[in-house]
């Protein structure tokens, strides 16, 4: 009986060991993960970080405003007889939203931008407003001057954009002067700026991207033909377009990757570095 003990034990002791040669084998064997590219949300992270935390982008947002005013109190002195009604349209997002906590997220979580996690951001209605919006559309109201909020948020986040706005004391939101984006075959606001004229007179156009303004830089896809767009029209920047910053994202990045939203990581970073101008 005691012979059979020490076999019974011995053959327990053989199957462990067993089992622990195999498992340290398989592991031996497994591939290590192989490293992962450098991410957008990396890529991201100073931009973020100068929009949240410099002085100096608080100081164009209310350079910007205050030239805004200046602009339509001009307006208001000289063509007191125009038979329409004025009007001022502006983009949502980081024109008069400020959406740079999703995109820090993005970069804190290792995450890229995706349209689920962006509509869970605006069904949250937690965007603070860009420094001087409220106090200068308030201000445009009590002039009797219309406010259109023209915005590519999509008709399912129309709902919870205008809670936002009201919340944060925007004036005259309604299914009228908010006007989000109904076709999903295009991205364009001329049509719906098209809308807006045909019964105001619109005086100012303020936006973080040169789609916000005119027809003109929607139809410019690349790099220099946007640069060009701008030069052509340089008189109408700081009389009736104003521009407000945005270095987190934007068409000016979509021409650098020739709008191709399928490039890797790798691909983006090689278009990226492209454009860099140096000296010899």
């Amino acid at each position: 009986m005691k012979l059979n003990g020490h076999r019974e034990a011995r053959t327990k002791w053989l199957g462990l060991l067993l089992i622990l040669t195999c498992s340290l084998t398989a592991v031996a064997q497994t591939p290590a993960p192989a490293p992962q590219p450098k991410s957008a949300s990396e890529y991201l992270e100073g931009a973020v970080l100068w929009t949240q935390s410099s002085g100096e982008v608080k100081a164009l947002c209310y350079q910007a405003f205050t030239l805004a005013r200046m602009m339509l109190e001009r307006d208001l002195r000289q063509n007191r007889r125009r038979g329409l009604r004025r009007a001022v349209v502006v983009d949502a997002d980081e024109t008069v939203l400020d959406n740079s906590r999703y995109q820090a997220t993005l970069v804190k979580n290792g995450q890229v931008y995706s349209a689920q996690s962006w509509t869970e951001w605006v069904n949250r209605a937690e965007a603070v407003a860009i420094p001087g919006a409220v106090e200068f559309l308030r201000y445009a109201a009590s002039r009797g001057v219309r406010v259109f909020y023209i915005t590519n948020r999509r008709l399912a986040e129309k709902e919870a954009t205008a809670a936002n706005l009201k919340r944060l004391g925007f004036p005259g939101v309604s299914d009228e002067t908010l006007l989000v984006r109904t076709d999903p075959n295009s991205s364009s606001k001329e049509p719906r700026r098209r809308t807006v004229s045909a019964r105001y007179r619109i005086v100012l156009l303020m936006g973080d991207n040169l789609n916000d303004f005119a027809e003109v830089f929607e139809d410019s896809k690349t790099v220099n033909g946007r640069i060009e767009a701008v030069e052509r029209n340089k008189s109408q920047f700081g009389t009736r377009f104003i521009v407000l910053p945005n270095p987190m994202y934007g068409d000016w990045e979509n021409a650098i990757y020739d709008y191709n939203f399928k490039l890797t990581e790798e691909e983006k970073a090689g278009k990226r570095k492209s454009q860099l101008k140096t000296y010899k």
